[in-house]
């Protein structure tokens, strides 16, 4: 059980800054019932780090559990769904889009003992909140996915640099990530989805 000097911080910095917090400190789901519908849309990426053989096998369609490219972009599109039943105090969304952006190391890049894959997900909804988080779970689960289909060649595999890249709609109004993650426009072959529906 949680000190009073504990939860008295919790309720301090509840207060001061995190609306999933009551007065109490208490976890909650945000009452969005108020907030005008707006087009919100997020966009949120990541990759995966592994062997140059583990991406030659990967594109040559030479592991056990078939195409792997396919399987993490439908991975990554089911996730986005599930969003709210993953992360606690998440509102289930009505989604209106979800485009899932795979790009492979060009060869030439991959010289230093190292290769990667990157996701990128684009999530939209027009409503209350926002979809950062759809694009977060989409990307984590894309990538995860690609670790598990590889994980009997190459088990070092390391994700990294998940984040949100890009943000729009709401109160807050545009965010863009500050440079440094990979993108999915750098060079190499690119796979890309359109919407689910």
């Amino acid at each position: 059980m949680a000190s009073k000097r504990t939860q008295k911080a919790v309720k301090t910095t509840a207060s001061a800054h995190f609306t999933h917090f009551d007065a109490d400190g208490g976890a909650r789901m945000v009452d969005v019932g108020g907030k005008p519908a707006t087009r919100r849309i997020a966009r949120a990426g990541g990759r995966i780090v592994m062997l140059p053989a583990t991406l030659a096998a990967i594109e040559a369609g030479r592991t056990k559990k078939g195409d792997v490219l396919a399987v993490a972009q439908v991975a990554a599109i089911m996730a986005v769904k599930r969003t709210s039943d993953l992360i606690p105090l998440c509102h289930p969304l009505a989604l209106t889009h979800v485009g899932v952006a795979i790009a492979v190391d060009a060869a030439d890049a991959r010289d230093a003992g190292e290769a990667s894959v990157t996701i990128e997900v684009t999530c939209e909804t027009h409503g209350p909140t926002g979809v950062e988080m759809e694009a977060l779970v989409g990307a984590a689960t894309g990538l995860l996915t690609i670790y598990d289909m590889c994980k009997a060649v190459d088990r070092a595999m390391r994700i990294t640099d998940v984040r949100v890249l890009e943000k729009e709609g709401g109160k807050s109004g545009r965010f863009v990530a500050a440079a440094g993650t990979a993108a999915v426009s750098a060079p190499g072959r690119n796979k890309g989805s359109g919407p689910t529906t």
